[in-house]
């Protein structure tokens, strides 16, 4: 059976950082590639970042430069390091992978940011 469980969410002060990180298990994704999507209230999910095989990064125009994925393939696992968070990146964050194996998401981990 696959999951994908996120961690590391919660709330934090504007400007502040968080760390979340996503574990897959029942199947070897090291050739999927792996991302962070989130959903904010009223919003369509949009794509904040993802990280194929080779390393390969994606970032949403309005992360780039304050947030990093990166991944340990021994682990299954994908991390996304949150810096200078803003009040816009309030939403519930989503793991998905997608490739061979084929896709899955995680439950989600909301992230909360104040003023």
């Amino acid at each position: 059976q696959v999951q994908l469980v996120e961690s590391g969410g919660g709330l934090v002060q504007a400007g502040g950082s968080l760390r979340l990180s996503c574990a897959a298990s029942g199947r070897n994704f090291r050739f999927n590639t792996m991302g962070w999507f989130r959903q904010a209230p009223g919003k369509q999910r949009e794509l904040v970042a993802r990280m194929d095989s080779n390393g390969y990064t994606d970032y949403a125009d309005s992360v780039e430069g304050r947030f990093t994925i990166s991944r340990d393939n021994a682990k299954n696992t994908v991390y996304l390091q949150m810096n200078n968070l803003e009040l816009e990146d309030t939403a519930v964050y989503y793991c998905q992978t997608s490739g061979l194996v084929g896709q899955y998401w995680g439950q989600g981990t909301q992230v909360t940011v104040s003023s």
